[in-house]
């Protein structure tokens, strides 16, 4: 069982390797499938948010289940509008892909903005200067996601998710792994400890 799952977890980190190193080298073409892939989400959610909200209409209040249905026709809306620049050619595609590199410029400020704020409201924690840095670097991208000419924002996607995946498939081959020891290491363990206690039991008296 420990070698089938070292070898699985070492195929995922190599399948995420190659992903985040064509990620990186076509960065726009990656940031259109993650772009359709967010478009598909919203509508699933949408639909699900919808169904959901009218199955449980009879034990929710009339303002909640109101408020609940906007929500999921506003996933809906967007949705059904991002396939559709999706599919309207590469210039219509554009439009949902900067928008969505903005979205996430805009998530960066935010939360680079309360890293700063947490860090420096904690001062006597030590190690609150790695939160200090942390937060800056997360600001910094923020401002310079947000500040990117439009045909600049298409490759922002695609090249975070590029070096995410790279990380992670870094992270699996040589850390993630270890947690699975194939059959070999075990069974060298196994062995070496028949040996010891077999020495311990030569050696004492009849």
């Amino acid at each position: 069982m420990g070698a089938a799952l070292r070898a699985f977890t070492l195929a995922e980190g190599v399948m995420l390797l190659v992903l985040g190193v064509l990620a990186l080298v076509f960065p726009v073409l990656a940031s259109k499938w993650v772009t359709a892939v967010v478009a598909i989400a919203f509508l699933v959610g949408g639909l699900v948010g919808w169904i959901s909200s009218l199955l449980r209409s009879p034990g929710l209040s009339r303002g909640m289940t109101f408020w609940r249905l906007v929500t999921a026709t506003l996933f809906l809306v967007l949705g059904v509008w991002m396939i559709q620049q999706m599919a309207a050619g590469p210039a219509a595609a554009a439009v949902p892909m900067a928008a969505l590199a903005l979205a996430i410029g805009v998530v960066f400020l935010v939360e680079g903005m309360v890293e700063v704020l947490v860090a420096t409201s904690h001062r006597h924690i030590a190690g609150w200067r790695w939160g200090l840095v942390n937060g800056v670097v997360t600001l910094a991208l923020g401002l310079l996601i947000l500040t990117m000419k439009f045909w600049s924002l298409l490759w922002v996607v695609g090249t975070l998710v590029g070096i995410s995946f790279l990380f992670s498939g870094i992270d699996l081959l040589r850390f993630s792994a270890s947690f699975h020891p194939d059959g070999d290491g075990w069974s060298a363990g196994s062995g070496s400890g028949e040996g010891v206690a077999g020495a311990i039991e030569g050696q004492q008296p009849d």
